[in-house]
């Protein structure tokens, strides 16, 4: 198990990020499952980013995991929607 250690953050925020794409796709309308899974993916950074930069706070707290995919999940929607606007 220690050999996985380094990457845990990392299969950590994939985890969210495939959860975060399917909220995602469910609450906009979305693609198929590799479009979510990529859709949520990238959303997990943006959301991270958008936290660390200060740009976005929860007015709610969920626990550790809660919050984690709540940010994901709008970080994912931010995603579609950009790329809805980009498309037009």
């Amino acid at each position: 198990m220690e050999q996985w250690q380094p990457y845990m953050p990392w299969i950590i925020m994939a985890v969210n990020g495939i959860i975060a794409g399917w909220l995602a796709g469910k609450l906009i309308g979305g693609g198929g499952l590799i479009r979510n899974l990529f859709v949520g993916i990238v959303g997990a950074f943006l959301g991270g980013a958008l936290v660390n930069a200060g740009l976005l706070s929860l007015p709610f707290d969920l626990g550790l995991w809660g919050n984690q995919i709540a940010v994901s999940t709008i970080g994912a929607i931010v995603v579609i929607v950009m790329a809805r606007v980009i498309g037009r």
